[in-house]
């Protein structure tokens, strides 16, 4: 991890610990609640890894919180500005593509605002979202094809679309030219719904 990946996931890895103990949480409670190995938990909490999209959305789910309570500081003001290179990078592609959580609401109701852009080649599969969660994607330039559930769009500059984001759901660079894009992500009431715990670890995934 480069510099700024290390202090991301430190900071990461204080929040989730801290969540899990406001709730009282051991390892495999937290483990089980998310679909993921202890040992991920572990590695997360400890800063040792840059967890994936889809395993911060595990354990933000599991603790009851939106995403962004756990890649940003606590908000005290009503103005929050985010400045330019000042967002979390919580994805890197293999052809230099980056997904930057740039900002967000708080709870309940959670309104996320990202800055991708895909390297030629890139591709971001994504799992289904919280219910009733809405994504509306918009292109700034290149091109980027957009799979839902099975169907499949292929977007240009100045295009943009609205889908569900309760599918699964997955965004490709076709070109030969980087693509660069807005992603708005709703998701209504983030947290509220109780989880039950996993009866057995064997149903578990590990990361």
């Amino acid at each position: 991890m480069d510099d700024g990946a290390a202090v991301l996931a430190q900071a990461i890895g204080a929040r989730v610990k801290q969540e899990r103990q406001a709730r009282r949480w051991t390892l495999d409670q937290l483990a089980a609640a998310a679909g993921v190995s202890r040992r991920m938990v572990v590695n997360v909490e400890q800063g040792a890894v840059n967890p994936s999209v889809g395993t911060l959305l595990r354990l933000a789910d599991a603790l009851g919180v939106g995403l962004p309570a756990l890649v940003e500081p606590p908000r005290r003001a009503a103005l929050e500005v985010t400045r330019h290179g000042a967002g979390a990078v919580l994805w890197r592609g293999d052809h230099g593509g980056r997904g930057v959580l740039v900002t967000a609401t708080d709870q309940p109701d959670v309104l996320e605002l990202w800055d991708w852009t895909l390297g030629p080649g890139d591709v971001h599969p994504s799992e289904a979202h919280a219910p009733g969660t809405k994504e509306l994607l918009h292109v700034h330039a290149g091109s980027v094809c957009v799979d839902v559930a099975d169907q499949t769009v292929v977007l240009g500059a100045g295009d943009a679309v609205a889908f569900p984001g309760d599918v699964a759901h997955g965004y490709t660079n076709p070109g030969e030219e980087p693509a660069r894009f807005s992603l708005s992500v709703f998701e209504p009431r983030s947290g509220a719904v109780s989880r039950s715990l996993p009866a057995s670890r064997s149903e578990v995934v590990h990361d």
